[in-house]
């Protein structure tokens, strides 16, 4: 990896082809491409959660999603190659159940909001769900492993939680929507 990235601007996606993991170029709005792009721009907004207060046991657990979301983004970005894994998933079930184990159970539907990293977590979630659209996308166009859908089925489900987590954290809690509020 030393000397690849040293030179940023290549010129090489000039005429609108990028190239894969793989040596081969593709089209820039190709689906593959689209969910590398969905899934870093999930890692981008996971990092500026990151820069809320958070407790210390979440931040090191969204720092290894962050790393897990680069060896997804790798698994993308190479044709047949496999990075993410059944411990993966397993490790995002086992964090969902840890922290849904605090919260009483939802009687009403919630809105995204309270705390800022609440909110961050919902942008996150949200993100997060379309780049799980953008991969079973590609899994219809092509072969691709089952594992990055899950982990990401699993990781909208945690931030989801997360950000109940994170209302509470701060002191509030979820904001409700108001079914019989005046419209």
């Amino acid at each position: 990896m030393g000397n690849r990235l040293s030179k940023i601007a290549t010129r090489t996606g000039d005429k609108g082809t990028t190239g894969l993991g793989d040596g081969s170029r593709v089209d820039k709005d190709a689906l593959r491409v689209h969910a590398m792009g969905d899934v870093d721009e999930l890692n981008s907004h996971i990092g500026v959660l990151l820069c809320e207060d958070l407790p210390e046991q979440m931040q090191h657990e969204l720092v290894s999603i962050q790393h897990d979301l680069f060896d997804m983004g790798g698994e993308l970005c190479i044709p047949g190659y496999t990075l993410i894994t059944d411990a993966q998933v397993a490790r995002l079930d086992a964090m969902l159940e840890h922290y849904n184990a605090g919260l009483e159970p939802l009687k009403d539907f919630i809105l995204p909001g309270g705390s800022r990293a609440a909110a961050i977590a919902h942008v996150c979630r949200t993100v997060c769900r379309r780049a799980e659209r953008a991969i079973v996308s590609v899994g219809k166009a092509e072969t691709i492993n089952d594992h990055p859908r899950q982990y990401m089925n699993r990781l909208s489900d945690l931030m989801f939680v997360l950000s109940r987590v994170l209302n509470r954290y701060a002191g509030g809690s979820d904001v409700l929507w108001e079914k019989e509020r005046q419209r």
